[in-house]
């Protein structure tokens, strides 16, 4: 099975469109066709239900999502590895939340880079379940997730702890969080959301649900709102007042897992890598 094919079926999965789909992967409508005619005619099942007006994805089509993003990863940590220069010795496949890659760990990438020279990132966003999955089924070397796993087979060390504090574009009511509008659910997982939710009882329910602080921030920032945020992603706006610290509200806190296999040969480097995060003890 060619991999263009998966890739072509999860750009149509995600878009439910040929066209767009195409033009996404700048290759003709009909080849788009073409590889996904293939792909059935492979698996012999049909992924999506063209009777309609509307694309939509079979039974089928939703189960071959997870495997498609699996064997695309496979591939390109064979790819990566195969090519390895003798300079670059060690390849480290990381895997996260997309929440978390935004909190702390584009800074971590750098240090990796800047001080093990011998190492080739890969990097991947999955759900924490198929991270789980993944670095059992050693798909992923390291996996950051909010929670530790409790396998006897995986490690979880804690490398930060993430301060979340209310931000907001109003300055006139930075003393009156009930009077505050537009609020910003961010997808911080369960704990922070029943924190939320106990803390703010008498305020109205957000009005809109992000997966990331990222995405949250420049929404508010463009359209306005409140929103809870790592400290390290607004100081340059606090700074500049582009944003304002809602100083009454309570300040949450989100603990990050680094879970690698106890088991792994690349466990020193592991350990090395991780040892760059500031919280955690060299």
């Amino acid at each position: 099975m060619k991999i263009e094919l998966l890739t072509t079926f999860l750009e149509v999965s995600a878009t439910l469109h040929f066209r767009i789909a195409s033009e996404n992967l700048f290759i003709t409508q009909s080849a788009v066709s073409a590889r996904i005619k293939l792909l059935e005619d492979e698996l012999g099942v049909l992924l999506f239900d063209r009777s309609k007006k509307s694309l939509k994805l079979t039974p089928e089509g939703h189960r071959l999502i997870k495997h498609a993003n699996e064997l695309i990863l496979m591939w390109q940590k064979t790819k990566q590895d195969v090519g390895l220069s003798a300079e670059q010795s060690t390849q480290l496949v990381v895997g996260a939340k997309s929440t978390i890659w935004d909190i702390v760990l584009q800074n971590w990438l750098y240090k990796v880079h800047i001080n093990m020279d011998e190492v080739s990132l890969l990097t991947s966003t999955y759900s924490a379940s198929e991270l789980r999955k993944s670095l059992l089924n050693r798909v992923i070397d390291i996996a950051f997730l909010f929670e530790p796993t409790y396998i006897s087979e995986i490690i979880s060390e804690k490398v930060a702890t993430v301060p979340l504090h209310l931000v907001t574009t109003d300055p006139d009511n930075i003393n009156n969080v009930a009077a505050l509008k537009d609020f910003i659910m961010v997808d911080y997982g369960e704990s922070i959301s029943a924190q939320y939710l106990r803390a703010f009882q008498d305020v109205p329910e957000a009005k809109h649900f992000m997966s990331q602080p990222r995405i949250a921030l420049n929404f508010i920032l463009e359209a306005g709102g409140t929103a809870y945020l790592p400290r390290q992603i607004t100081f340059e706006y606090l700074k500049s007042e582009k944003l304002f610290l809602v100083e009454d509200a309570p300040v949450f806190s989100r603990d990050i897992y680094a879970n690698y296999l106890v088991k792994n040969q690349k466990i020193e480097v592991i350990e090395q890598a991780l040892k760059l995060f500031p919280y955690v003890r060299t």
